[in-house]
């Protein structure tokens, strides 16, 4: 019997070490579960697809402005398709936020969850670009000279060493821009220039340096692009 009770508080003793090693670790790593449980969702195009082209109790569908592909051929709203996922989660972060102001976009983005938006995101990203194309032949040489080497005499950095020569940019870094809508980028970069779109300090920077025509020239020649 003495035997018999000396094997069960044995046994008692190795669970509880094991346990005790256990409460150690995950003392010792605390932030490992809660990574775990904060790490986000895969994005499902398929639910993207459907939050995209669905329209909102007294809103407008995303589609509405973007097209169904994220073709806008609204020549003022920009084009979403084969943009990169991570840049357009960072756009719509920022609509929600604030820290990217549009009277549109605001309440659209609020009425979105974390969720929502990365499957939106990764949805309309999959989709191909329509080609665009230049239409100002009298701007066509500055707007390429712009785009592909700068102006050195004023520091202005050329345009394709973030975007990339064909406008593809740069995953995660830098947005797609080739083909997009001439008349949205003049928009933007007009709206960086004078400071009021303000969640991109580098192209507030550069834009600061750019006049109305060099604006125009090389939006013009981005929207060719392919």
């Amino acid at each position: 019997m003495k035997l018999f009770a000396n094997i069960v508080l044995a046994a008692l003793v190795g669970i509880a070490s094991s346990v005790s090693f256990a409460a150690d670790e995950h003392a010792a790593n605390p932030g490992a579960a809660a990574a775990a449980a904060a790490k986000p969702a895969k994005p499902d195009p398929a639910k993207g697809d459907t939050l995209f082209n669905a329209t909102p109790a007294n809103s407008q569908s995303c589609a509405s402005c973007h097209n169904a592909d994220g073709n806008s051929a609204i020549a003022a709203n920009p084009k979403l398709a084969q943009q990169h996922p991570e840049y357009i989660l960072k756009q719509l972060q920022d609509f929600k936020s604030g820290a990217r102001k549009s009277a549109i976009m605001k309440p659209l983005a609020s009425a979105l969850s974390e969720e929502d938006m990365r499957n939106i995101a990764w949805f309309v990203g999959s989709k191909k670009v329509k080609p665009g194309f230049s239409k100002d032949k009298d701007t066509i040489a500055l707007g390429e000279k712009i785009y592909r080497g700068g102006i050195g005499d004023r520091q202005i950095p050329a345009c394709a060493g973030c975007h990339s020569p064909n406008g593809a940019g740069i995953p995660a870094q830098y947005p797609r821009l080739g083909g997009q809508n001439a008349d949205y980028t003049v928009a933007q970069l007009t709206a960086f220039r004078d400071n009021v779109r303000l969640n991109s300090l580098p192209m507030t920077g550069v834009a600061a340096k750019l006049n109305d025509r060099e604006i125009k020239a090389v939006a013009d020649y981005i929207a060719g692009l392919r």
